[in-house]
């Protein structure tokens, strides 16, 4: 009887561990399955700056964020034919207007997020400095025989904050000639950083993240419409993307922007 009794023990405690060990296996799927991947297309302006706050959001939340980055004109296109994302994030008003017109973002979660500037760029071992930008200045005799880039002037949002700039100080007509559009401003800066155009006009934001440019001039606020960063989310965003919009409204998002140069525009949550 006392031998059946130490066996039964002996039995019962091996299998103890055994079974505790498959619920741990069992809990396992189920915080996994708790995880969600929301996909963010926003301006390519704020890749570094984005990149830095989806990672503290994921941190914390363990849920995922596939940024795709691009001019926010070709963003807010490929939501209009039906590109699949949860959240999106323009360089401009005018976009994010589109946008809503054509049912591709829900306008109740419309918030502008940041703000910033435009600046005159030219590649960091360059003679050009300290560029006054003032009312008729001669920017065209500055480039001399090279161009000047920036984002494609009819539709990238950093164009056309760089073509209003110009029109107001008077200079649009003698530098368009030497204008060499790209398709973001990530590309433009890239073209100035590479030496391929002697000037470039991009955010200030896109300036301090590349060693290979100097900022040589500040576009006045008053010479452009204020350059806003409104974001929301899409019409068919998956359930759980107003934590990630909450997030990009926090102290710890605001304080990650303005690490990079952005302003930041909205009363952060706690």
């Amino acid at each position: 009887m006392q031998l059946f009794s130490r066996i039964f023990l002996a039995a019962a405690l091996i299998s103890a561990p055994l079974s505790t060990q498959v619920f741990a296996k069992d809990a396992k799927p189920a915080a996994a399955t708790e995880a969600k991947t929301f996909t963010a297309f926003a301006a390519a302006s704020m890749k570094n700056a984005l990149d830095e706050a989806n990672n503290a959001y994921t941190a914390k939340t363990n849920n995922k964020i596939t940024a795709s980055y691009a001019a926010s004109s070709a963003l807010a296109k490929q939501l209009e034919q039906g590109a699949p994302a949860d959240v999106f994030i323009s360089a401009d008003t005018a976009w994010m207007d589109y946008a809503i017109k054509n049912k591709s973002v829900n306008p109740d979660t419309r918030v502008d997020l940041l703000g910033n500037s435009i600046v005159l760029i030219a590649p960091k071992d360059s003679k050009i400095t300290n560029v006054e930008i003032k009312q008729g200045f001669d920017l065209a005799k500055l480039a001399g025989d090279g161009k000047i880039t920036t984002g494609d002037v009819k539709a990238v949002p950093v164009g056309k904050y760089a073509k209003a700039a110009l029109e107001k100080l008077g200079v649009w007509a003698s530098v368009e000639p030497k204008m060499a559009m790209a398709e973001n401003v990530r590309a433009a800066l890239a073209l100035v950083s590479r030496g391929e155009a002697v000037l470039g006009i991009v955010y200030s934001t896109d300036a301090k993240v590349d060693p290979g440019v100097k900022i040589v001039g500040t576009f006045p606020a008053d010479s452009h419409p204020a350059i806003i960063y409104p974001v929301a989310a899409t019409a068919n965003a998956k359930e759980g993307t107003a934590d990630y919009l909450n997030f990009l409204k926090s102290s710890a998002a605001k304080a990650t922007f303005e690490k990079y140069g952005f302003s930041y525009l909205v009363k952060p949550n706690s």
